[in-house]
């Protein structure tokens, strides 16, 4: 049976005050209270405590030994309750996020800095990594929150699509782009450079798609900033989310709509039984203020 920290702090009072009445009166508790307290400490530690020298109570040998473990002990417990306070108050809290590459690198930074200004003692931590690792993760309670290209599925999970936005197509500056846009013939006829994996890259394909015809990219990349790089230099054409491309690469690309239009929803996956912490509903707010 584990100490018990009222006991302690009771025989604490009879030893530094000297007196069973003193400690009653600081801690509101009648006399025989006091000595009830004491004596179950006693016996929980098979040893005698206190004694009666004159009109004092003092410790005995084994109480004076106890009195050095039971004040450490008890401070242990004031800062464990004070450590709490924050997060009773709401004043602090941790989030952990589970995201793709391109949301966490142009989204997130604006969102978590707008969770942070709301809840400065708010931790917030990202895991950046592919959507199955990610939801994977989220299953296993490793994380609280992802954000992730949709569909996302999984029976232990809510989901909230959040941001819209447009893929691109996206080719070396100076290209020349068709009027209305490249449809999926063009774009095939094109050297792709293509993202490997993820929902992102199944909407491409499909949007890419022929009869009898199998999407054969020139080069796959697990990063998007490498695409972007690459088609930057010359080596080819791509389609990429338009988050990836709100800083304009300085002049060194060229962007234009697809033909017909093609776009994807990011989505916000918890799971269905987890405690929204203030924290955590701070972090879903700041990402619901986006608007694709």
């Amino acid at each position: 049976m584990p100490l018990n920290l009222d006991q302690l702090a009771t025989f604490v009072n009879v030893a530094d005050l000297g007196s069973f009445t003193a400690a009653a009166d600081k801690e509101g508790l009648t006399q025989p209270a006091v000595s009830l307290q004491v004596k179950g400490l006693e016996q929980r530690l098979g040893v005698r405590l206190i004694e009666r020298v004159g009109r004092r109570a003092q410790p005995t040998a084994a109480g004076l030994d106890l009195l050095v473990h039971a004040k450490r002990l008890l401070q242990a417990s004031a800062a464990t309750e004070e450590a709490m306070v924050p997060y009773r108050d709401g004043a602090s809290g941790r989030v952990r996020i589970g995201s793709g590459g391109t949301a966490s690198i142009h989204l997130l930074p604006r969102a978590i800095a707008a969770a942070r200004k709301r809840m400065p003692g708010l931790e917030i931590t990202v895991r950046i990594g592919d959507a199955d690792d990610i939801l994977h993760e989220l299953e296993a309670n490793s994380l609280d929150i992802a954000v992730v290209a949709l569909p996302a599925s999984g029976r232990n999970f809510e989901i909230e699509p959040f941001y819209e936005e447009e893929l691109l197509a996206v080719a070396p500056a100076g290209s020349l782009m068709p009027e209305d846009g490249p449809d999926a013939a063009f774009m095939r006829d094109r050297t792709l450079l293509l993202y490997e994996g993820g929902n992102t890259r199944r909407a491409i394909d499909a949007w890419l798609a022929a009869p009898d015809t199998r999407i054969r990219p020139a080069m796959e990349f697990g990063s998007i900033e490498a695409i972007k790089e690459l088609v930057a230099v010359g080596l080819g054409w791509s389609i990429l989310p338009g988050l990836a491309l709100k800083r304009d690469r300085a002049g060194l690309v060229t962007t234009s709509s697809l033909n017909p239009r093609l776009t994807r929803r990011l989505g916000m996956v918890l799971r269905r039984d987890k405690h929204l912490t203030r924290g955590l509903r701070e972090m879903m707010k700041c990402l619901r203020a986006f608007k694709g």
